[in-house]
């Protein structure tokens, strides 16, 4: 018999951590803290919604290259 899949279980982290940094340090530090996947988005933008609990969000303003919201899955 196949095992059980499990679910991985998300890097302890405080989204709020990273709204103001550039995308970039942003991202080097999400993946330091053991995100495996990172996705960076231009606020409006249509995403898909389902959750991903190796996964963390970021905002980004185009212009600055900047973090405005972050949220995990």
């Amino acid at each position: 018999m196949a095992p059980i899949p499990t679910s991985p279980v998300p890097p302890e982290d405080a989204p709020e951590a990273y709204v103001g940094l550039d995308a970039n340090g942003a991202e080097q530090l999400a993946r330091s803290r053991g995100w495996t996947t990172v996705r960076s988005v231009a606020p409006g933008s249509i995403i898909t919604m389902e959750y991903m609990p190796s996964r963390i969000n970021f905002e980004v303003d185009e212009n600055e290259n900047t973090v405005l919201r972050c949220w995990l899955g």
